[in-house]
Formats: C-alpha cells, sequence, structure tokens
C-alpha cells in the first residue's frame, strides 16, 4: 500500500515537471496616462480633506497604493522642494533643489511629456499656479533656477505640448526681452487666450489648433477666494487631449496650492484646496473607468508643514498642530488606477514614477 502510494505520488511530480508552466497574463497597457500632482499633499493632509468632507474622498476608489521616497540628490539634505521633487517625477533623475528637467550638473534630461511628443501622442499641462512654476515647468523646461520664470515660458516654444491651462500670464508677455512669447506661441499655431478676454467656460477652441489659457497674471487666487477652474480645466483637457490624436495622451494636473496652505500653516486654506484636489481626481477617475485605456496616477511631490490632527479633534471639528513652514521628508502616498497600477504599489524612490510611466507607455 504505502509502495504504490510513493509510486503515485512519483508520477504526479513527473507529470507537473514536465508540464508546460502557464504564462503569466500579461497586463494591458494604458493608451493614456494622467498624472495628478497635489503639491505639499502627505497623508495627514488627506486625512484633513476626508474628514472635512465627511469622512468620504474620491481617493478611496483607489486599489493600489504606493509609497515613494522623496529626498533630493544632495546627501546632507532630505528636504526636498517642488523643482526637484517634480524633475524626478517627469525625468527619472535625482537633482538639486532648483532644478528645473535638469540634473545634478544642470545637464537637460528629457522629460516624459517630451516622450510623449515625440511618440505622437497629445500632451498637456494644468496648474492651479502659475503654468511656469516649479511642478508644472519641470514636464516641459530646462532651467538651472525654478525662479527663471521667463526663461521657463520661452521653453513653452520648444515644445509641441497641444493644451496648457493656468496661471503666469505676466512671464510669457511683460518680459525684460520685451518678447511676447504668446503671441510666438499664436505664430505656432496656438489659440491664445486668458481670463481678461473671456471665462474659461466660453472659450470654443478652433478644429485643429493647440490651446494656451491664463487664468491669472501673476499666482491664481485661492479656492476659499472663489478660483474655480481646476476640475473644469481638467475636464476640458482630457476632452481635447482624447480628440486631439488617435494615439494616446500625457496629462499632469497639479492641485498647486495644498502646498501654500502648508506652508501658511493655515489648516483651512489646506481642505479647501484638499478638497477641491480630490474633486478633480473624480473626474479624471470617471473618464478612466468609462475609458478603459486610461491609467490615473495621484501622488505629491513632498509634505509641507509637518501638519498634523491632535486631541481634541472630532469629525466635525479637526484640531491641527505644525512642526514647520516648510517642507518635511515623509514618503508620499501614491494611488493608481487602470492598465498599469499594479506597478505603483510598494515603496520606491520618486524616481520610479518617472520609470513606471515610461514602461506603462512602451517607450
Amino acid at each position: 500500500m504505502i509502495r504504490n502510494l510513493i509510486a503515485i505520488i512519483v508520477i504526479l511530480i513527473f507529470a507537473g515537471c514536465s508540464a508546460t508552466a502557464p504564462n503569466p497574463p500579461s497586463e494591458k497597457k494604458p493608451k493614456n496616462i494622467i498624472l495628478l500632482i497635489g503639491d505639499g499633499m502627505g497623508v495627514t493632509q488627506i486625512t484633513a480633506g476626508m474628514y472635512a468632507n465627511g469622512n468620504k474622498l474620491n481617493l478611496e476608489r483607489f486599489k493600489v497604493l504606493g509609497l515613494h521616497k522623496t529626498h533630493p540628490s544632495h546627501k546632507d539634505n532630505l528636504i526636498t522642494d517642488s523643482a526637484a521633487g517634480a524633475t524626478a517625477f517627469a525625468c527619472g533623475v535625482k537633482t538639486y533643489n532648483g532644478a528645473i528637467g535638469v540634473d545634478e550638473n544642470e545637464k537637460p534630461v528629457q522629460t516624459i511629456l517630451e516622450m510623449a511628443e515625440e511618440k505622437n501622442l497629445a500632451t498637456g499641462l494644468v496648474s492651479t499656479s502659475s503654468i511656469t512654476h516649479a511642478t508644472p515647468a519641470s514636464f516641459i523646461a530646462h532651467q538651472r533656477k525654478r525662479k527663471m520664470m521667463q526663461e521657463i515660458a520661452a521653453d513653452f516654444l520648444t515644445t509641441e505640448i497641444d493644451f496648457f491651462i493656468g496661471g503666469g500670464k505676466k512671464h510669457f508677455e511683460s518680459r525684460e526681452d520685451d518678447r511676447s512669447i504668446t503671441e510666438e506661441l499664436k505664430a505656432k499655431g496656438y489659440y491664445m487666450s486668458d481670463f481678461i478676454q473671456e471665462e474659461l467656460a466660453d472659450v470654443t477652441i478652433p478644429a485643429g489648433q493647440n490651446f494656451g489659457y491664463f487664468t491669472a497674471n501673476g499666482e491664481p487666487l485661492t479656492k476659499e477666494q472663489d478660483r474655480d477652474y481646476l476640475m473644469p480645466a481638467t475636464e476640458m483637457a482630457i476632452d481635447f487631449l482624447d480628440n486631439h490624436t488617435k494615439n494616446g495622451f500625457f496629462l499632469m494636473v497639479e492641485g498647486s496650492q495644498i502646498d501654500w496652505g502648508g506652508h501658511a500653516n493655515n489648516s483651512d486654506y489646506i481642505v479647501a484646496e484638499m478638497i477641491d484636489f480630490d474633486n478633480m481626481v473624480a473626474k479624471a477617475l470617471d473618464f478612466a473607468e468609462k475609458d478603459g485605456n486610461t491609467l490615473v496616477i495621484v501622488t505629491a511631490d513632498h509634505e509641507t508643514g509637518g501638519y498634523s490632527i491632535v486631541k481634541g479633534s472630532t469629525q466635525d471639528t479637526l484640531v491641527t498642530k505644525f512642526t514647520t513652514d516648510y517642507h518635511t521628508a515623509d514618503m508620499i502616498p501614491v494611488f493608481a488606477y487602470g492598465p498599469g497600477a499594479d506597478a505603483f504599489g510598494g515603496i520606491y524612490e520618486n524616481t520610479a514614477i518617472f520609470d513606471k510611466m515610461k514602461a506603462a507607455f512602451g517607450f
């Protein structure tokens, strides 16, 4: 009896060895990637927004979560700024604070947006800051310092970005070199408009033209001051890019002022911006769920303020404290949905977000 049992086991083992192992299922690659960056958004900013929003956020719709390490290239400094953080996402390199699309030796590095353009994908940027601010700039410009906003504006002429919305009109028009980058973009075939000429909701983009729109001369208003364009601008961007080419698109949207609320140590400011950002996330997710070919990634460049929710808090009233008016070295959450989302689980360097997007696109 025992001999028979052993014989059966041996036969099963050899049968298992000789059988061809099934290939792991190949995950579908996304046609589109939407990267949503909540500048300065750490776990506490998310938590505060959640409780202030009736204990729910659209971020809860994501099932794949990860964490990234935010430090810049300098070994003696763990605290990144938005320029180095966004350059890590855009270019896949660690660099120094203040760097825009360049490595630590100040050499330009190709961005994921520029790669998408080379592959004939449509591309776009939307921001609640100046469009020349550190985060959006890092996807399209290559400058030594983030403060070089006139030079950053001129870099919009060197990449065929299809769609952008944000503040910073003055950096394109009221310039020391007397150039009008706006007029030069028009000459390249862009339909250019701004908050003075027409409301965003009233814009009709002529067929076949690229598009740029300025929401402010300098920096846009806060959400508490009735700034209301983040969600409609994102919907407009997705619709425009999705119809601009059949090849797919890359879109980066930044909720810039979560960070500014942290710098101001102002909890109400943070919460208002966080909820505005989360409402925009819903629009991107709604599109991705319907489309089936879109990868949505949500993250932040860093946390700002050392923000915490402390004793005495209830779901109706948050008691908060800050440890700094600058950034911290906290790891930052990453949320992903859609084809390629599983790659964003785990813990990794911020540069890996570029690597994972590049791999997802198959570049």
